[in-house]
């Protein structure tokens, strides 16, 4: 599985323009990405890192560049063809959680499964909250659940479809170190069975949970490495 190339980037590159303002936040960049890997984006604030990941995941569009993915050119997808692979085929998980308040976290897991049209909502819900140990908070609201609760529940939400793809933007950012700890366990247990993770971040210990660190400085890619002495979240590292 993890020798099928996944995604291909050549020569992307991204500005926004406000008024006659241009500003360029990513420069010609390569990369491929092939199936079962963990990858992490590391870079300080501001390099570009979540720009590329929101590129990546189809939640914005290169300026320049092709992107293909799972060997399909991507400039040809329409607005409605990307809404159909973010909802099937990729899903994400934030910083901020992004729950609907005063709804059950049973409900908050089922939403993306509403645009699918899937008949098997309740069991594909209850089966993902069961995977990040959650099963027991089924009728809770999301406002009564700790931040370390909440991003589970998210992480819920986006395995709900089955999706091959996983993208994690500072998923620990607002958590504690044991909730951190957990959140990064259940990333690593999934990327196990199979599922490709791509975690941004700007902590270094926790890109150090992946196994291909890619380090992103003011819009270029500066590094391109394989982990050695992984950590992980159950066991220390992983590679010594």
């Amino acid at each position: 599985m993890a020798n099928n190339l996944l995604i291909k980037i050549s020569d992307l590159n991204k500005e926004f323009r406000t008024d006659e303002v241009v500003t360029k936040v990513l420069f010609n960049i390569n990369l491929e990405i092939f199936s079962g890997e963990f990858i992490a984006f590391m870079g300080p604030s501001g390099s570009g890192k979540s720009t590329l990941m929101h590129i990546l995941g189809f939640l914005d569009r290169p300026t320049a560049g092709r992107y293909f993915f799972k060997d399909r050119e991507t400039s040809v997808f329409d607005d409605d063809k990307l809404a159909e692979i973010r909802n099937k085929e990729i899903g994400f998980v934030f910083q901020t959680y992004y729950l609907l308040p005063k709804t059950t976290i049973l409900e908050n897991v089922k939403l993306p499964l509403v645009y699918s049209g899937s008949k098997e909502s309740d069991s594909l819900a209850r089966e993902a909250l069961q995977a990040v140990g959650l099963k027991h908070r089924l009728e809770h609201f999301s406002n009564q659940l700790s931040g370390g609760e909440k991003q589970r529940v998210a992480i819920a939400r986006a395995l709900v479809n089955k999706p091959d793809i996983i993208f994690a933007d500072e998923p620990t950012g607002n958590l504690d170190s044991k909730s951190g700890a957990q959140v990064m366990r259940i990333l690593e247990e999934l990327n196990d069975q199979g599922k490709t993770i791509i975690l941004v971040t700007h902590e270094k210990d926790t890109a150090r949970h992946a196994k291909r660190i890619i380090e992103i400085k003011d819009g270029r890619i500066t590094n391109d490495t394989e982990v050695v002495n992984r950590i992980s979240s159950s066991n220390g590292y992983l590679d010594k």
